[in-house]
């Protein structure tokens, strides 16, 4: 395998991504030492609509068309993602080479005045961007009241701090990349508020002509987090899942090698849920995906996404 010389790192404009960026920079350095990197942020479409919520102004490809632009002329040779953010089925020349191991998967909860969302009085205000967090929230603590909230997270703690909330619900793993896990009151964990596909995890997109770069960044890959992450977006593309439904999946490896999936799909309003949990093999992540999907809609998740088509 050849080793590269020279690597320009393709990244959203924002704190985070580029911490997530300087993350994949720093492995790709200790790898090959005389690899010199270059990290080059943009702003996407996506970061700079913010008055409008994510479902409305056309969804997750929104945070990826420049970056992806990038690596089809050149400018770039890899982007990096959280995967949460990349659609389901990427366009020709572009694949997601190597998945990092993946991060804390939960969402946190964040306020001045309250250590939980237990503490909130009725009528408090709760902000997030996410159908699927919303819908969670409306279900666990109906008499809370839910809003949108837009922009990097340094603007949502902003609002947060300027009293537009009571409290937010943010990516935990976001806040502990950019050094502000202290802003966390309260981790939610997964049993009662299931994930985002993919939350949690970085993902390597590149040109699959560029099998130079692929070659070089396979070291990269986890194969846990990389089954898991099959698993999650399996159910999420058999669904044709985006930011537009209400839907959750999270997959984790257990001690005896297998694997367990939880998804689930619900009403915004949190009334209608339908969930459903497996465990398989590592090796058939693709086809427990599917079959998870294929539970969900006999139990009537088709009831739920006919309003979102």
């Amino acid at each position: 395998m050849l080793h590269p010389n020279h690597l320009i790192i393709a990244t959203r404009s924002s704190l985070l991504a580029i911490k997530q960026a300087e993350q994949v920079k720093n492995i790709i350095c200790s790898l090959y030492p005389n690899c010199t990197t270059e990290i080059s942020s943009m702003k996407t479409r996506g970061d700079r609509i913010l008055d409008r919520s994510i479902s409305q102004i056309g969804g997750k490809g929104l945070f990826v068309k420049e970056l992806e632009l990038a690596l089809i002329d050149g400018r770039a040779d890899l982007a990096v993602h959280s995967l949460k953010d990349v659609p389901l089925n990427l366009e020709a020349p572009l694949e997601i080479c190597s998945i990092l191991k993946r991060g804390d998967p939960r969402d946190a909860f964040i306020s001045n005045n309250y250590e939980s969302l237990r503490d909130m009085p009725s009528g408090s205000i709760v902000g997030t961007s996410s159908l699927r967090r919303e819908s969670q929230l409306r279900a666990r603590y109906p008499s809370l009241i839910v809003k949108p909230l837009r922009g990097n997270i340094e603007t949502r703690l902003r609002k947060l701090d300027n009293g537009v909330f009571s409290g937010i619900i943010l990516a935990a793993i976001g806040l502990k990349r950019i050094g502000l896990e202290n802003r966390i009151c309260e981790f939610l964990e997964t049993s009662d508020f299931l994930p985002s596909p993919g939350q949690g995890a970085l993902g390597i997109e590149i040109d699959t002509r560029r099998s130079d770069i692929k070659s070089c960044l396979a070291p990269l890959s986890c194969k846990s987090t990389t089954a898991c992450l099959k698993a999650e977006r399996s159910v999420s593309r058999a669904l044709s899942g985006s930011c537009q439904i209400p839907l959750a999946a999270y997959a984790q490896i257990h001690p005896d090698n297998k694997l367990l999936l939880q998804a689930l799909v619900s009403s915004p309003d949190g009334k209608n849920f339908i969930y459903g949990k497996q465990i398989g093999s590592i090796t058939d992540a693709d086809i427990m995906g599917k079959n998870m999907a294929k539970y969900l809609l006999d139990q009537g998740a088709n009831l739920i996404l006919k309003k979102f088509s």
